[in-house]
């Protein structure tokens, strides 16, 4: 393997300070100049990383993600960033397609890739960007074999290995050996793609996909065991839902209603759907067969390690090559990952650690860095933001919105809530058809299917979703309101027909094509 990686990784990281007031006039007058051209694009899929497990934002004392940080420090942190469906599959569709999951189709894990849908790299190669893609697909089609959009092509079938990966390069299957670690091996060769773009004088779009940090987790050798003796740090909403029956609440003779209720409506609120999974291998009493879930959480993290390694090598190639001053990168994860929240591992759910996730933004050329941007963005944005730094318009099936104008500092109308979805897999029966909603102030959750309550909170007063008040008289008017929302928000984007697709159990064909 080629050792100018390591050498990339040597280099040291400093968070470069701004005099935002005295530089705003150049770098307004250089933001202007710079989106009106193509900008290099290279964007960092992590898989499973939860928005909040990085260093800068302190959840876990012990956690290192120098290169995060720097992200953050010399770029923006798009602190309130979502999925629209918190799973692999229907995420990364809705990345590439900037569609919602009932529209793309790309509903599950296995579901084929319907006929007709464009990917944004597509644009970009018709307007001169060479575009590549190294690493993850798993989306449909998962056969490592090349997609359309991308000029060179490096991927693994499926899941992949995280140590002596066998690649398909460009239609040419090679397997690597010597202990090879894959994160490490997809970094290098985006850099060489990069620099043989930048000799050739040619736009670049890189579409680097990591396997980590999905399990089964396994750090580079040089990070095992780095967090081995950390402790753990545990969810407010560990114990939650608890089992049995909590004292009801005192009714007032008088008036017939109750006068004290707060943990009535909550403990005794949370859906059996959740309370059964704390005990599968989605729960933290058995979670994945039988493997003690802290120590899952510890490889989680040390897994997470050599993903921030890659983002500081690109960028530190970036400034050594004088690329930064005309290339956009942007870091995100596929989806969010429970680690013990309610009693459950995995994502799939529309609590805050499922459906959030991380999304940093580097575009040393286009803005000042440090900024925190609160408004709500999704993963359907990204498609819309990178078709408007290669100079382009948003395709008109894209229901995303390029946030280069929050980048900007500037005032535009904008999303006050965001929608989700999630439908019921035969290989993952765990987890309910679900649809909700959330604003900056509540979620409303409503489960389709099943025998169960919906969800309702108030994440102002609840930040951890531990009391579920749909059963509060105060807050029905609130409930009915965003229910009307939600169907609204379906029924205008064709999304009032459930996705189905032939499944049968076991079989190993994606595509389906052998089931009867």
């Amino acid at each position: 393997m080629n050792n100018k990686f390591l050498g990339y990784l040597s280099i040291p990281l400093t968070l470069a300070g701004h005099n935002m007031q005295a530089q705003q006039a150049d770098e307004t007058c250089s933001s202007e100049k710079t989106i009106g051209k193509k900008m290099n694009i290279v964007f960092i899929l992590s898989d499973d990383h939860r928005y909040d497990y990085m260093g800068f934002v302190e959840k876990i004392p012990w956690l290192q993600t120098p290169s995060m940080d720097r992200m953050a420090h010399e770029g923006a942190w798009m602190k309130n960033a979502f999925v629209t469906t918190s799973l692999s599959s229907p995420s990364r569709a809705s990345i590439l397609t900037g569609m919602y999951s009932h529209s793309h189709k790309v509903v599950d894990n296995t579901a084929p890739l319907p006929k007709g849908l464009t990917f944004f790299p597509e644009y970009l190669q018709k307007t001169g960007y060479k575009t590549a893609f190294f690493g993850k697909w798993h989306m449909g089609n998962d056969s490592g074999d090349p997609q359309p959009g991308f000029d060179h092509w490096e991927a693994f079938k499926g899941q992949g290995e995280y140590y002596n990966p066998r690649l398909n390069t460009n239609g040419k299957w090679i397997q690597y050996a010597d202990s090879v670690y894959v994160t490490d091996l997809l970094t290098q060769h985006a850099i060489d793609f990069i620099d043989q773009q930048t000799k050739n004088h040619q736009p670049f779009m890189v579409y680097l996909s990591h396997k980590g940090v999905h399990d089964n987790f396994q750090p580079a050798k040089r990070h095992k065991g780095c967090y081995r003796d950390k402790p753990l740090v545990y969810p407010a909403s560990f114990n939650t839902p608890k089992y049995g029956i909590t004292t009801p609440p005192t009714i007032n003779s008088l008036t017939g209603k109750a006068a004290s209720g707060k943990d009535f409506y909550g403990e005794n609120m949370m859906p059996n759907w959740v309370k059964n999974q704390r005990e599968s291998w989605h729960g933290v009493d058995y979670s994945y067969h039988g493997r003690p879930w802290e120590t899952q959480v510890r490889n989680y993290c040390e897994t997470l390690r050599s993903v921030d390694e890659s983002i500081g090598a690109v960028l530190d190639y970036l400034v050594e090559k004088g690329l930064d001053k005309n290339t956009i990168v942007i870091y995100m994860g596929d989806n969010g990952f429970a680690w013990g929240e309610h009693g459950l591992i995995d994502k799939r759910q529309f609590y805050e650690e499922s459906v959030r996730v991380p999304m940093l933004v580097w575009a040393p050329g286009l803005f000042p860095g440090g900024e925190v941007i609160e408004k709500m963005v999704q993963n359907v944005d990204i498609a819309p933001t990178l078709m408007h730094c290669a100079g382009l318009e948003k395709a008109p099936q894209m229901v995303g919105e390029s946030f280069v104008p929050l980048l900007l500092g500037k005032n535009i109308p904008w999303r006050d809530k965001i929608f989700y979805e999630y439908y019921w897999e035969y290989e993952f029966p765990q987890t309910p058809t679900m649809h909700g909603v959330r604003t900056d102030r509540y979620k409303y959750i409503r489960y389709h299917g099943i025998w169960d309550t919906n969800e309702f909170y108030d994440l102002k007063n609840d930040p951890d979703e531990m009391h579920n008040l749909i059963a509060d008289p105060a807050c029905q008017d609130t409930i009915k309101s965003l229910n009307h929302e939600l169907y609204n928000w379906l029924e205008s984007t064709d999304g009032m027909s459930i996705p189905l697709k032939r499944t049968e159990w076991p079989h190993g064909d994606h595509r389906n094509t052998g089931n009867y």
